[in-house]
């Protein structure tokens, strides 16, 4: 990949940030460019987990198969999933230094940062410090301000109508 690696941000309250950082995937993929997703808050079991396994080059770093929306957590699971996110962004940071991967998706970071996973200032860390060629895309709702700021390309996904709004349920292979 070439020494200009970007930083991607897809937000905002509407479907579809998760899609486009995979479609992104895909497409580095395709072009025998190796990928590393990292899922906070997010359990194993997803459609899209499955779908890039197959790939070569493609590594997703290990989470619980199934994870609460931080609104459901109790105290105590709260600070478990803490431990978690701290322990997939240091592995992260970890893998990305490496420079093993050419792409590196951090789906739901947005989220665990507002939500007070992880400290806004790792994340800005890892933006300011990532290798030259290394892609950067971050995901999820309420992005802190410098992570914006800090941003190549920001796009945010704007919720006009979605049928959860009236109490139908996300189906497998279109919401997950």
């Amino acid at each position: 990949m070439k020494t200009t690696g970007r930083i991607h941000l897809y937000y905002g309250d509407g479907k579809g940030k998760t899609t486009a950082a995979i479609g992104l995937a895909l497409r580095a993929l395709g072009w025998g460019r190796r990928v590393l997703l990292v899922q906070f808050l997010k359990g194993n079991g997803s459609g899209e987990r499955a779908s890039l396994s197959i790939h070569p080059g493609f590594d997703a770093l290990s989470v619980p198969d199934h994870i609460k929306f931080a609104s459901q957590m109790g105290h105590g699971e709260r600070k478990q999933a803490k431990q978690l996110c701290e322990r997939l962004l240091r592995e992260a940071e970890e893998r990305c230094q490496s420079g093993a991967y050419d792409l590196l998706i951090l789906d739901e970071v947005c989220a665990a940062v507002s939500e007070g996973f992880l400290e806004e200032s790792r994340v800005r860390g890892l933006m300011d410090r990532k290798p030259g060629a290394l892609e950067l895309v971050l995901t999820g709702r309420n992005p802190a301000p410098s992570m914006l700021q800090a941003a190549d390309y920001v796009t945010e996904m704007k919720n006009v109508r979605h049928p959860y709004a009236s109490g139908l349920s996300a189906r497998e292979g279109i919401e997950y």
